[in-house]
């Protein structure tokens, strides 16, 4: 990554429905579907399935999928009431099923119901145990929970250091593993939180004031800690959207002070060799995996 902003392309998804309907482009190619209903379903939180499935799913923009989360399906009676569920959603589409269920009986009550079954992990874990040569010990919940109390724990923390330097609240950075630089609304709490709860990196904010800009330098207490910093950018016309959510028909919002403010802040990350990335079109994961890959902080608790 050099100092330039990084424009770049993110998929962007909702929470219930991902993509739109278009024609088929390819040759032979089945008539798209309209809508496609796809459950994630699991004896834990079910994050692992979602996580796959949101993967598989961003790859066919022409179909519309109605997403639905079943955790915690650790019984019999769950189980049979999640299968109900899955054959009442059969329509124009059969539904797709993401099953990371550990208990055979109960994935063997699921996969009766209608519809696609993919199993992200079974196939994986045998390959895994015949090169490995050991047998698998099936624990539920075991990537989600607390079974590691210590990484557990380090992510809390983290948590509470980010909330508690958040925007600048605490000019004191000592402890943070990275420091977020970027005028106000260009991303910087949630990636921060997300780094916290994800990674357990203790990540910090600073939002650059009209002070800062007009001064065109940082402040001493700021530079103290060059190896950590990270600027964050904006397209302004975003900025500006989002900022008129918050304080709409303000000179906080007009987008010549958009255009201004990050224009200035780009050329303050220029000035002190700071790496940066524009944010307009990139995910809060992809805005963190670049800041963590960036300052070499790659550690996955």
């Amino acid at each position: 990554m050099t100092n330039n902003p990084a424009h770049q392309d993110g998929v962007t998804a909702s929470p219930d429905r991902v993509g739109e309907k278009s024609p088929a482009t390819d040759a032979g190619t089945k008539p798209p579907t309209t809508t496609c209903h796809i459950f994630y379903v699991s004896d834990g939180t079910a994050i692992t399935a979602e996580t796959v499935g949101h993967s598989l799913i961003t790859q066919f923009g022409n179909i519309t999928f109605v997403q639905k989360r079943l955790p915690f399906i650790d019984s019999v009676n769950k189980a049979q009431a999640a299968a109900r569920e899955i054959r009442a959603a059969a329509g124009q589409c059969r539904p797709i099923v993401i099953n990371t269920v550990v208990d055979e009986e109960l994935r063997r009550i699921i996969r009766e119901a209608s519809g696609l079954k993919l199993d992200p992990f079974n196939g994986l874990l045998k390959q895994m145990e015949e090169y490995l040569g050991v047998s698998r010990q099936p624990v539920v919940g075991k990537a989600h929970g607390m079974s590691d109390y210590q990484s557990y724990e380090a992510r809390i923390n983290a948590t509470n250091y980010a909330l508690a330097h958040d925007d600048g609240i605490s000019p004191n950075f000592g402890e943070a593993d990275v420091v977020l630089l970027g005028v106000s609304r260009s991303g910087k709490t949630p990636s921060c939180l997300y780094m916290a709860l994800q990674y357990g990196v203790k990540a910090a904010n600073y939002p650059l004031t009209p002070e800062d800009l007009e001064r065109f330098r940082l402040p001493e207490n700021i530079l103290r800690h060059k190896d950590k910093l990270f600027g964050l950018t904006i397209d302004p016309f975003r900025l500006s959207q989002i900022r008129q959510e918050r304080r709409p028909g303000s000179a906080y919002s007009d987008i010549r002070q958009c255009r201004r403010e990050v224009s200035d802040a780009e050329a303050l990350f220029q000035r002190y060799g700071i790496e940066y990335l524009n944010t307009t079109h990139t995910s809060i994961e992809e805005i963190s995996g670049k800041i963590l890959m960036t300052l070499n902080l790659n550690k996955r608790l």
